[in-house]
């Protein structure tokens, strides 16, 4: 305990009164003569709060209170049920029962899901179509202004991604030159490293 020892009646006092600030706690001990560092208090306190079952129950259901992440909950909406951890399907099912729009929304974001991932033989327009009457209409609007682009995506074997890692790759190498050198430097990198 230590320098702490004399003034521990003084919080047990305060800690019963109801006084759970550690930072008031300690500016009520500098008036009454302590010495010692707000650490020492808020050390005292945290064991307090610690040892005492009602408190540490309180801080529970604070915790369990507290509304997910944005990409917490589009991860725990977007699992399938029988994949869902028990302790979250209450909250999931309970959530699609009060928004039931938000229900039909997911079905279709699933759906769209899998065709991209190209696990769905099912048709582009059709699932556009489902999206028309959830909270994904504007969605599946804005896929509809280049639809055949998206559609070629489906469709087509081909990808821009080999493209794009050598364009990364480019930059990458011009970045580590520090704009020291010219092009004829950036090409000859470039040239043999291939």
């Amino acid at each position: 305990m230590g320098v702490i020892a004399p003034y521990i009646a003084h919080l047990e006092q305060r800690w019963a009164a109801g006084c759970r600030n550690a930072a008031l706690l300690w500016r009520e001990l500098v008036r009454l003569g302590y010495a010692g560092r707000y650490g020492t208090v808020r050390s005292w306190a945290g064991q307090r709060r610690k040892a005492d079952p009602q408190i540490a129950a309180g801080q529970a259901s604070a915790t369990i209170g507290q509304p997910p992440s944005s990409r917490h909950l589009a991860r725990l909406l977007m699992t399938d049920a029988d994949t869902l951890p028990e302790a979250e399907q209450p909250f999931v099912s309970a959530l699609l029962q009060q928004a039931p729009d938000l229900a039909s929304g997911i079905a279709v974001a699933k759906r769209l899901n899998f065709l991209f991932r190209r696990k769905s033989q099912e048709s582009l327009k059709e699932v556009l179509a489902d999206a028309d009457s959830t909270p994904l209409a504007e969605f599946a609007a804005s896929l509809r202004r280049d639809l055949a682009a998206v559609q070629a995506s489906l469709d087509l074997p081909w990808t821009t991604s080999p493209a794009e890692g050598q364009i990364n790759r480019l930059k990458m190498l011009k970045r580590t030159m520090y704009g020291r050198a010219g092009f004829q430097l950036l090409r000859a990198r470039v040239l043999h490293a291939a």
